[in-house]
């Protein structure tokens, strides 16, 4: 199984807003710190505000916050929402034209596997994963 970049980068973005829930974030602080695109991570915020995980403001003490405390964020929803339209192999897709359709055995089998890949992460919530809050410079 392999995540997208889209929804490691979103993961990372929350983990560090679980750290301080009550606290706007700004993409633009966010990318600065991970060293990423504030334009990429503006459109994983986007997302995350269309999933209903994240609130955005806008103006002066703008910014992002989370929507529910961490504790009440399950990680397998976060990735569900991240990864929308992702396909788990390349038969999922709307254009998969596979050979196989009407008597592959496989494909039931992996529905069942990512099922069960985002009830196991939802046995864990954002406040299980938040990292420490850094320290003041």
């Amino acid at each position: 199984m392999n995540l997208t970049s889209f929804t490691d980068y979103g993961l990372r973005m929350l983990m560090r807003m679980a750290s301080a829930p009550d606290r706007a974030f700004s993409t633009a602080d966010l990318a600065e710190e991970f060293k990423l695109s504030r334009n990429h991570l503006a459109k994983i915020m986007q997302r995350l505000a269309q999933g209903g995980i994240v609130e955005t403001r806008r103006g002066v003490n703008g910014g992002a916050v989370l929507r529910s405390s961490p504790a009440e964020i399950r990680l397998g929803d976060v990735v569900r929402v991240l990864e929308q339209g992702q396909a788990l192999v390349a038969c999922f897709g709307p254009d998969a034209g596979c050979t196989i359709e009407g008597c592959c055995r496989l494909k039931s089998r992996l529905r069942q596997a990512e099922r069960q890949f985002i009830a196991d992460l939802n046995r864990s919530t954002l406040a299980d994963i938040a990292l420490p809050e850094p320290a003041a410079a």
